[in-house]
């Protein structure tokens, strides 16, 4: 027996919390690396150089730098992308007039990913700002950019509060967006088409093909959207973190004056802590999200 359409909803919600809290836990100090080496392009030679450089200045604690906001950002992120995930999908069922039952194609899955990300994306950017802050916070007062500050959640929120407003917490809503959509597309997609690849090797369901390959779908999920967005995901930190001087130009103009005066070549820079995260990390997402909501929905199997 299907559940109902609203315990549907906190299933999925609850699932996407669990396999967010479980990206985070297993990624964190790569994407630390990741944030500054976008925001710093010039100041570390590379990705073994940044997290050596930040072991030595700040210790371990260093690299798990905005763990808090990263934690609620993906847990917010990910229990809004895949409950709207659910719900989008029976949108796509709707506008193809399929039953709402209908098993979707990998490609309608991906389409109702991508509009599910747009929701996502609201309750992502505020906590991610956040993020970015802390995590390049030691680099922007070492390059004088600003002046020392507390390195807590609670001193980034209140300095947003008092000298951006509440649309502070916004800064960069535009570009998430503009990442989200056709990242999620790929995601979503190679996640499930490595899923579907997968179950016809092994000729079981896709429900059932177990722990590896659910990791491996989702690394290569993560995988595809990052080689497709990350220039956009680097203006992002980069507006995100260079706000906390002031007033920050927008998407176009930022990508274009660091293409014109850093060369393309900044818009890939920390690529590789993200590619080596993203298998654990998205792997762990999957793995939480597939396996709480398969026990959470085995208490309405009749």
């Amino acid at each position: 027996m299907a559940p109902h359409p609203a315990v549907q909803a906190i299933i999925d919600l609850s699932a996407g919390a669990i396999g967010g809290a479980a990206c985070v836990f297993s990624g964190q100090p790569l994407d630390t690396a990741k944030v500054k080496m976008q925001t710093f392009p010039t100041l570390y030679r590379g990705f073994v150089h940044c997290v050596l450089s930040t072991y030595k200045q700040v210790g371990l604690r260093g690299l798990y730098q905005g763990t808090t906001p990263a934690l609620m950002a993906n847990i917010a992120e990910n229990s809004v992308l895949f409950m709207s995930y659910g719900f989008c999908q029976q949108v796509v069922r709707f506008s193809a007039g399929l039953p709402s039952e209908a098993v979707l194609s990998d490609v309608q899955k991906a389409c109702a990913g991508s509009v599910a990300s747009i929701f996502s994306s609201l309750v992502l950017c505020p906590t991610e700002l956040v993020k970015c802050r802390l995590q390049a916070m030691y680099e922007m007062e070492a390059s004088g950019k600003i002046a020392k500050s507390q390195n807590t959640v609670w001193s980034v929120v209140k300095s947003i509060m008092r000298n951006e407003g509440p649309q502070g917490f916004f800064q960069g809503l535009t570009t998430t967006i503009a990442r989200e959509v056709p990242g999620y597309f790929c995601f979503f997609g190679a996640y499930e088409l490595c899923r579907t690849a997968f179950a016809d090797y092994m000729k079981c369901d896709k429900d059932d093909i177990g722990v590896a390959p659910i990791v491996f779908s989702g690394g290569f999920g993560g995988a595809c959207l990052w080689l497709v967005v990350y220039p956009m995901d680097c203006v992002k930190s980069r507006i995100q973190v260079m706000s906390m001087t002031g007033k920050q130009a927008g998407f176009f103009k930022t990508f274009m004056t660091i293409t014109r005066t850093e060369g393309v070549r900044a818009l890939y820079s920390g690529l590789t802590p993200t590619m080596v995260r993203t298998f654990p990390a998205n792997g762990a997402l999957f793995l939480g999200y597939e396996a709480s909501r398969k026990l959470m929905m085995k208490q309405f199997d009749s």
